[in-house]
């Protein structure tokens, strides 16, 4: 395959061109794991739906049912927006994908203080995890997205990561010899290919990625044996009313979708981190940010918006030092009321971790595509590797259509 930057009026298509005669990608028609086809639309399938809500069964519970999702999306756009997370096609110059800071060996956090965008530098925050965001109403960590779709547009203009521009996004995708075809296929009654239709599609991916099957879970369904003595203790730990997680971090979910200000320290040499303040022009809100899942928090280290904390248990003690222990001087924030001194012991602090490893759950895991439409190389940790390790699209037969699993 010959390497091609093909011109355009928004600037350079990156990648390497396919020829024209190359096999077709075929996207799915079959639903993700956990998703039942109905009506040519994939809805979600898991026994929470028959739970009482939080307000009737309270906080803490284990049997409470989910909150309402987003849903409506076809199998088709799925996984056409599976091919666009993993592309760095979507990058200025097509050095970083979404899952170069969204690994999903890594919770689909990136496993840094704070995440390299495409200047391989810092940014300002470190990457939160995708787990189960179909649950959620706003995103970010300063909660200044209010959809999937416009949580999806903001990495992907930001200079500082992926820097790209609607123009040279839509002429990449449109120039490319695959991606009008497989927009076709995932929007069959709309012209296409369009930003709307790529912004959807990869919010219907994101809306596919369900962690909801944790040994906690399997306990919480009424098979008891799944957690140890030690686990069930700090289960109770975590919902008692001295150490309050579950007041935040309320099951199922393990968070509560809202923003707190919990007074967390910024790393050394960093100024102090506004957050949600700036999203709502609130005072009140000033340190304040998304409280996140803890659903296979034990995958997504470090911890807090910033990394501040390596380990797990740094996280808990932080939270068992004393209200505003941390803040500093110069910031007068208005605490969150369940933020107090709970003053637990060395052994409720081992159980409570012991209990948050129970909440991991892979076994949902997407298939990273081993060829995409662009020939580059799916996943990068690293700016710049993508564009290097650009791949060969190949088929196994002669004549025969590149069809993968979700």
């Amino acid at each position: 395959m010959k390497e091609a930057a093909a011109k355009h009026n928004g600037g350079e298509a990156f990648g390497h061109k396919p020829d024209q005669d190359q096999e077709r990608f075929i996207l799915s028609a079959h639903c993700p794991a956990s998703f039942e086809l109905i009506a040519g639309e994939c809805s979600l399938v898991n026994l929470y739906q028959f739970y009482d809500s939080v307000q009737q069964r309270g906080v803490g519970g284990t049997q409470t049912a989910l909150p309402e999702h987003r849903s409506g999306f076809t199998p088709e756009q799925i996984d056409l927006g599976r091919y666009l997370f993993f592309d760095p096609l979507l990058s200025k110059d097509g050095s970083l994908s979404c899952a170069s800071c969204h690994r999903p060996e890594l919770g689909f956090s990136d496993g840094r203080d704070r995440s390299i965008g495409i200047t391989g530098k810092p940014t300002d925050r470190g990457a939160p995890s995708l787990w189960n965001m179909t649950f959620l109403t706003s995103f970010f960590w300063d909660a200044r997205a209010n959809s999937l779709e416009q949580q999806a547009q903001g990495p992907l203009y930001d200079e500082k990561e992926m820097a790209n521009t609607p123009a040279q996004l839509l002429a990449s995708i449109r120039n490319n010899a695959h991606y009008p075809d497989m927009f076709a296929q995932a929007f069959p009654d709309a012209e296409g290919p369009s930003l709307e239709q790529l912004y959807t599609a990869l919010a219907a991916f994101q809306s596919s990625l369900i962690s909801l099957n944790s040994r906690y879970d399997q306990y919480a369904h009424g098979f008891h044996q799944a957690l140890t003595a030690d686990e069930v203790a700090g289960l109770n730990v975590f919902r008692s009313f001295v150490a309050r997680c579950a007041e935040c971090h309320q099951p199922p979910l393990f968070t509560n979708d809202q923003v707190a200000v919990i007074g967390t320290p910024e790393p050394d040499g960093l100024p102090f981190d506004r957050g949600a303040e700036n999203t709502f022009n609130s005072p009140k809100l000033r340190g304040g940010f998304k409280v996140p899942s803890l659903r296979n928090i034990t995958k997504t280290a470090p911890y807090m918006h910033s990394g501040r904390f390596g380990q797990l248990r740094d996280a808990v003690e932080f939270y068992n030092k004393g209200r505003g222990h941390a803040v500093p001087e110069n910031q007068a924030l208005q605490l969150h009321w369940h933020i107090w001194e709970p003053k637990l012991s060395d052994e409720e602090i081992d159980r409570l971790v012991d209990f948050l490893g129970t909440l991991t759950d892979e076994s949902l895991l997407p298939q990273v595509p081993q060829v995409l439409p662009s020939g580059l190389a799916p996943v990068s940790a690293q700016p710049g590797i993508a564009r290097q390790k650009a791949t060969t699209i190949t088929t196994q037969a002669s004549g025969k259509p590149i069809t993968e699993g979700i």
